[in-house]
């Protein structure tokens, strides 16, 4: 299993892409900003898109996604999982045939380009050789963080989360955590807004991570521009010898 990195800030600007991860060629975890620096031939093989929540910068791209894949013979249709509230969300107020075409009913309401499946908390989803585990977290909107396994191991991604008392036990659950990608979006001197806003600070995570039984991987995501260097010192003065990173634009992690 592949995964490669198209977005991870918490924000735009100049090299700066928000939330999207590419499994193989076929499945996105979120479609933020990142989408858009693939080739119209790479947009065409995903066919399933696994969103953490309704954040535009989880799901900016999400609709050129599907205008990109759009055509009146297609052979596969274009499925987003997420949980009922978030696809609730984006039914209402993307797809909704003012902000963006309503592909739910594209070509034909009886053959659509665009497929909805929910996919609630404790829910797995297999496709391929890949088993989709969501898992509930606390973020100021309905939220899910996912485990991805294979025969290689599990990757885990926390999605946009606070201090909460489901993601830690479903981690330790897990045989094989090899990889664990998780937001930390501001600095230790924000941390009331970091809580406010339903995100980790440096010090509410490491916090948490103490309570992960296991030693995997771990990268940083979601960082708001600017302030990546701060957060990634913070995070290491908090928690030395781990095994700690940060993501950035096009790393790619095998497992």
């Amino acid at each position: 299993m592949r995964i490669r990195t198209l977005g991870c800030s918490g924000g735009i600007g100049a090299g700066s892409r928000t939330s999207a991860m590419l499994i193989d060629n076929d499945v996105l975890i979120d479609a933020g900003t990142g989408i858009g620096d693939l080739g119209l031939e790479d947009l065409k093989e995903i066919r399933h898109v696994f969103l953490t929540h309704a954040h535009l910068d989880h799901i900016a791209g999400l609709p050129m996604l599907i205008d990109a894949n759009f055509a009146e013979d297609f052979e596969i249709p274009v499925t987003v999982y997420a949980r009922e509230e978030t696809l609730a969300a984006i039914k209402a107020h993307l797809f909704n045939d003012v902000i963006w075409p309503d592909f739910a009913k594209l070509p034909t309401a009886e053959n659509a380009m665009l497929r909805y499946r929910v996919c609630n908390p404790g829910n797995t989803i297999t496709i391929g050789h890949r088993d989709f585990h969501a898992i509930d977290v606390s973020h100021s909107v309905p939220s899910l963080g996912y485990t991805v396994q294979n025969s290689g191991g599990v990757f885990a991604v926390s999605g946009d989360t606070k201090t909460n008392e489901t993601l830690w036990p479903a981690l330790n659950d897990c045989d094989d955590l090899k990889v664990l990608v998780i937001e930390v979006s501001f600095p230790n001197d924000q941390e009331a807004l970091a809580t406010k806003a339903g995100h980790y600070c440096p010090r509410t995570m490491c916090r948490d991570l103490r309570r992960l039984n296991h030693e995997p991987e771990i990268w940083l995501t979601g960082m708001k521009p600017g302030q990546e260097e701060t957060i990634l010192r913070e995070v290491k003065q908090a928690v030395p010898g781990k095994n700690i990173r940060m993501l950035s634009l096009g790393t790619i992690i095998d497992v």
